[in-house]
């Protein structure tokens, strides 16, 4: 997101990451209780992080700090991971291109954003990626991608390959995304990270987030599961759907991931029906001034009465294998200005933590399903 932020604009943040809930009618959700029946399992099984300083990281941390405030991501009580990924957010794009070096970034990389806090997770088989952009940096996605979207493309490469990590692209443009340049930006990435099916190749992984359903960020959706989350040439690993609006519940969740599965006939142009293996669903775990059950209490949460639906929903015109890929979780440590994080005494081994358990998430992240 942007330099950190006063009140308004990270609620603006939490609000738009969301995407508008969707109305009328949704499938109905399965009990709180009721056990999972799943044809695939969570492959995805991941939290967005915002470091110490709401979604800047524009302090180093020693590794000892930040263990005090996140070691439920690496232990959910036993010793095994909480997640099978963390996406690190956000990376300032223009500042990337740029190659800005200053108080907060070093090189156009967030200077909380090291070789040393990369290592704390992926030595214990978690996966490591950087999301760049964020609601707050639309301004600088627009500015960067109207500069130079292949240099960009190509220095976003080079960070990957420096740090062993992957790239998220959130590009939150709602009205006019610029889409032939967002192009040339992935053509120059994949020139020096090609798509890797087996997922063995950290830097290779490239993903994008999309809205919680089909009705905002429309354009760049479109564009987006028309030709780059295809699963017979496929350009991108997959696509994260933002969190639902609060409050959320399991049946709005379900009914925002249809429509991506659905797709949207009706729109002119349309858009068209996304593989249930070419995405995740967005869950909150931070948010407000209380614990919520998606943190601390799997029974009750929202990823435990949607697991059967993310476990098994069948294909619509698009793929062949049943299930989406998993869950994300916004956001680890302190996303807000206000409200509460993840940090002790809230943290989240038994929502996140349990919920990996009783899934059945592997760690480290296995090959990912390609249909």
């Amino acid at each position: 997101m942007r330099r950190l932020l006063p009140l308004l604009s990270m609620l603006m943040v939490l609000f738009a990451a969301a995407g508008p809930a969707v109305a009328g009618p949704a499938a109905a959700a399965p009990p709180a209780d009721a056990p999972a029946v799943l044809a695939a399992a969570p492959q995805v099984y991941g939290a967005w992080h915002c470091g110490n300083d709401f979604c800047t990281w524009g302090t180093a941390r020693t590794v000892a700090d930040f263990d005090s405030a996140n070691h439920w991501l690496i232990d959910r009580g036993d010793g095994r991971p909480s997640v099978n990924l963390v996406v690190l957010s956000f990376v300032n794009p223009l500042r990337l291109l740029r190659q800005t070096t200053d108080a907060t970034t070093l090189a156009g990389v967030p200077r909380g954003i090291t070789p040393e806090i990369v290592s704390y997770f992926s030595s214990r088989g978690v996966r490591v990626m950087l999301s760049i952009g964020g609601i707050t940096y639309t301004d600088d996605w627009d500015a960067a991608l109207s500069e130079n979207p292949a240099l960009l493309g190509q220095r976003a490469a080079a960070v990957a390959s420096q740090l062993g990590v992957g790239i998220e692209i959130d590009y939150e443009q709602n009205t006019d995304p610029n889409l032939l340049a967002l192009q040339s930006f992935i053509n120059a990435y994949r020139a020096i990270h090609p798509y890797d099916a087996t997922g063995g190749r950290a830097a290779a992984r490239l993903t994008i987030d999309v809205a919680a359903g089909d009705r905002w960020l429309i354009a760049l959706n479109r564009k987006a599961t028309a030709d780059w989350l295809r699963t017979d040439t496929p350009v991108l690993d997959y696509a994260n759907a933002m969190v639902t609006a609060r409050p959320a519940s399991a049946s709005a969740s379900i009914a925002n991931w249809q429509e991506h599965i659905d797709g949207k006939p009706q729109f002119a142009p349309p858009v068209p029906p996304l593989a249930p293996a070419k995405f995740t669903g967005g869950i909150y775990i931070a948010y407000g001034g209380k614990p919520l059950p998606e943190c601390v209490n799997y029974p009750g949460s929202i990823q435990n009465a949607t697991a059967s639906y993310v476990g098994s929903v069948a294909p619509n015109g698009a793929g062949t294998t049943a299930g989406m890929l998993g869950f994300m979780f916004w956001a680890a440590e302190r996303p807000a200005t206000r409200g509460i994080g993840t940090v002790p005494p809230n943290t989240c081994q038994g929502g996140v933590g349990a919920g990996a358990t009783a899934l059945g998430v592997q760690v480290p992240q296995p090959p990912l399903r390609q249909s």
